[in-house]
């Protein structure tokens, strides 16, 4: 499983962003994009809105985060939670 994120930030921004994260963030996302990956696009700002995915190892959305503005992101021990039911679900 991995986590992803995506940000229609490029460049130095980008870069802020995705070394924050402790997962991939994917950058300059184009509402097409947007659309593609199931992504919210907030058409007033013209931009996505937050929107994080965990993924299994075949690509299915296992989990799915978005929100309106600049919060409730997905961190780390909330992903390794997750993970650790899914797999403990996993063997029974």
């Amino acid at each position: 499983m991995s986590a992803v994120s995506a940000s229609v930030d490029t460049g130095e921004t980008a870069k802020e962003v995705a070394d924050s994260a402790a997962y991939p963030v994917g950058q300059g996302v184009t509402k097409d994009l947007a659309d593609t990956i199931g992504a919210w696009w907030e058409p007033r700002r013209d931009c996505i809105q937050p929107s994080e995915f965990l993924l299994s190892r075949e690509g299915k959305v296992l989990i799915s985060s978005y929100s309106s503005g600049p919060i409730a992101r997905m961190n780390f021990s909330e992903i390794k939670s997750v993970i650790n039911f899914i797999e403990k679900m996993k063997k029974k």
